[in-house]
């Protein structure tokens, strides 16, 4: 498939933009080494979600905090950047990109030196205290000995991304609908748009007569009903290519 059309005409769109924001998902981050929670390889055909559902952490916290740490703990310091990441930060300082809406709680779009990121899943590198919400860096926490307790009130900690039956930070939603609202060109990378709300925001972007161009391995459940070009391949490579292209033009 010849894709050199695909990319002239998103670079293109990205150059003319006024107000790029960038959407991702579990794709972009996968080439970290980070499994997604679905699909194949998910982290859900190993363990049942019912660890990080509220109700279930609060009441049987040795267990959750068992598979939590296991998950999202016992690699994130092997866990960098990828080229994707480092191309999105490179364009929010160089003015081209407004700013990033990620489900992704893997804190690797800050790593890479991005600032305006909008973490509508929370941020596994903080726990915060369900007594006195206290907020802590993961640093700062030993998980030898678990559930890890409130270094001053001693009360539960909890990773501080949205478990299930809780609901999106308000001021992360606001923000992240605003961003949506306002932006002429959205780019969708890595998310197949199963996850609500955060599936609308795409859709609320179109809704205001933004364009949307989306990279993905795949067709989503968003190519056919509000994408404008869809580029098939891996986040880093199509990036990669997307940024020499528009350095080329310029």
């Amino acid at each position: 498939m010849d894709t050199s059309n695909l990319f002239q005409e998103a670079a293109e769109l990205i150059i003319h933009s006024k107000s790029l924001v960038a959407f991702t998902g579990a794709g972009i981050s996968a080439e970290s080494g980070i499994p997604p929670f679905r699909g194949d390889g998910g982290l859900w055909n190993r363990y049942d979600p019912v660890i990080l559902e509220l109700g279930y952490f609060i009441s049987r916290p040795d267990e959750s905090w068992e598979a939590i740490r296991t998950i999202f703990y016992d690699f994130s310091s092997k866990v960098k950047p990828n080229a994707a990441h480092l191309v999105l930060a490179d364009w929010e300082k160089s003015e081209k990109l407004k700013s990033i809406i990620t489900q992704n709680i893997d804190n690797l779009h800050t790593l890479a030196g991005s600032k305006e990121v909008f973490e509508f899943h929370g941020n596994s590198e903080r726990l915060i205290c369900l007594d006195c919400a206290s907020i802590f860096t993961i640093s700062e926490i030993k998980l030898d000995i678990l559930p890890p307790l409130c270094p001053k009130c001693l009360g539960l900690l909890k990773p501080d991304f949205v478990f299930f039956s809780e609901g999106i930070p308000s001021l992360t939603y606001q923000k992240s609908v605003e961003a949506a609202s306002a932006c002429d060109l959205m780019l969708i990378i890595g998310t197949s748009g199963e996850v609500s709300p955060a599936n609308q925001l795409p859709r609320l972007t179109r809704s205001h007569h933004g364009k949307i161009i989306e990279i993905n391995l795949s067709p989503t459940s968003y190519t056919n009903t509000v994408t404008d070009l869809f580029i098939p391949g891996k986040a880093s490579e199509i990036l990669s290519i997307l940024d020499q292209t528009i350095k080329n033009i310029t």
